[in-house]
């Protein structure tokens, strides 16, 4: 792979077999769903890239090969560079243990030394907003909660490539202005790719949409 290219995909196809499968209206059986067809693109890297489309589209699919969390049934995905992604709420927590276990948890598991993790400790915690929980068990955060610990440990540990599905739809209206600013200050320094619906909010952040 190209050493300016981040993130590359070729002829990209997921294929779910159905448990129940469909019959159409002329008749027509159906064994199995195609989330994805033939998918390619390339991302340099310190390039912000958004996907936009409709429910059901592949959108979230794309992201979870590209993380590493399914398989695709043909075709390649390669990503050059430290991964961090938020693909589901709680992703990556251990629901009992507190969110001050988990940020050691998190970074250690993301290839992280516990002293790297604890230099940046302070300004996570800062950042997520969450002090007076942070010796809670995580099972018990609502979902903005998990929310600002997730993305502070990821804004605050040093990845080359940040993958987020609707990361801008969760949370209160201070704390996802706080994340807009931030992904402003990544600008061309990392990678970034990111699934919306807000077309108007994640345009200016963006050098190229993909539909």
């Amino acid at each position: 792979m190209n050493s300016e290219i981040a993130i590359k995909v070729e002829n990209l196809t997921k294929v779910y077999p159905l448990r129940h499968p469909q019959k159409g209206a002329d008749g027509t059986v159906t064994q199995e769903h195609c989330a994805l067809r033939d998918v390619s693109f390339e991302i340099k890297k310190g390039e912000s890239i958004g996907i936009i489309g409709p429910n059901g589209s592949g959108k979230s699919t794309l992201l979870k090969i590209l993380a590493g969390i399914t398989k695709p049934t043909s075709g390649k995905a390669a990503i050059r560079g430290k991964v961090a992604s938020i693909l589901d709420i709680g992703a990556g927590f251990h629901p009992e243990l507190s969110g001050r276990e988990n940020i050691f948890l998190n970074g250690q598991l993301h290839g992280f030394s516990k002293k790297e993790i604890t230099k940046k400790y302070d300004e996570i915690i800062a950042f997520s907003e969450i002090e007076q929980f942070i010796d809670e068990p995580v099972k018990n955060y609502s979902n903005g909660m998990y929310l600002r610990l997730a993305f502070s440990i990821m804004a605050h540990l040093d990845f080359d490539v940040y993958l987020l599905d609707e990361v801008l739809s969760v949370g209160d209206e201070a704390f996802r202005k706080k994340i807009f600013n931030l992904i402003q200050t990544w600008q061309s320094e990392k990678t970034l790719l990111i699934i919306t619906h807000d077309i108007e909010q994640i345009t200016p952040l963006m050098h190229r949409l993909l539909l």
